[in-house]
């Protein structure tokens, strides 16, 4: 049997983990690996606040905890550190690299995911050579005040119009992530619900969890 696709896997995994830049190193790999551990198969390597240089001393053993746990590794915006760290894929904003360069450069194989806060621009990506939108913002989010909000309604209207894969984005907690999946996401992507949470392996694991239900899967098992 053939393994799975970067995008089937991206589509069965449910959670899409963005990782905290405001953590320190240490305590950022130790959460991705928690996290990894219950389950998680999508991180998204975030970070705001570091230079190139710091960029790719952070992602690198980020990038080798999900080799080795055989999740995807995908870095926020910054297609060449994405290169430089032979990541799955890049995610970009509306403002950042144009999707459809990004797509020349990354070649058919890597994912290229792209955000959208409205139908227009989620309308308008499929001929972008997109392979799934980050829709949001959800509800009010710490760590991007500055999101667009866009709400369920938002999602719903995306899913009715788009048929790319769809990750729900901004605010999502583990009681809030069932009528995400409920509104059209096919997964969700979380901050802070995993890597604020003391035990970052068994906000995971509940959140896995609680998605897998919403998908009408096996009901939450919460320890």
């Amino acid at each position: 049997m053939n393994p799975p696709s970067r995008i089937q896997s991206l589509e069965s995994s449910g959670l899409y983990l963005v990782t905290d830049d405001r953590l320190p190193l240490a305590s950022l790999l130790e959460k991705t690996r928690q996290a990894l551990e219950a389950g998680v198969r999508v991180v998204q390597f975030r970070d705001k606040r570091a230079t190139k240089r710091e960029l790719l001393a952070r992602g690198a053993p980020l990038r080798d905890l999900c080799a080795a746990r055989g999740a995807l590794f995908l870095v926020n915006d910054h297609l060449d550190v994405a290169l430089a760290l032979e990541a799955d894929g890049v995610h970009v904003g509306q403002d950042d690299f144009p999707a459809d360069r990004a797509r020349a450069l990354l070649g058919s194989g890597a994912l290229l995911g792209l955000s959208v806060s409205a139908v227009d621009e989620a309308v308008a990506a499929p001929g972008l050579q997109v392979d799934y939108l980050g829709v949001g913002a959800m509800y009010p989010t710490d760590t991007k005040p500055d999101a667009e909000y866009g709400g369920l309604e938002l999602l719903r209207a995306v899913r009715r119009q788009v048929p790319l894969p769809l990750v729900g984005i901004g605010g999502i907690t583990l009681e809030r992530a069932p009528e995400v999946i409920a509104a059209g996401a096919d997964g969700v992507a979380v901050v802070s619900a995993v890597y604020g949470a003391p035990d970052a392996g068994l906000a995971a694991e509940r959140l896995l969890a609680a998605i897998a239900a919403a998908r009408g899967g096996t009901p939450p098992n919460l320890r």
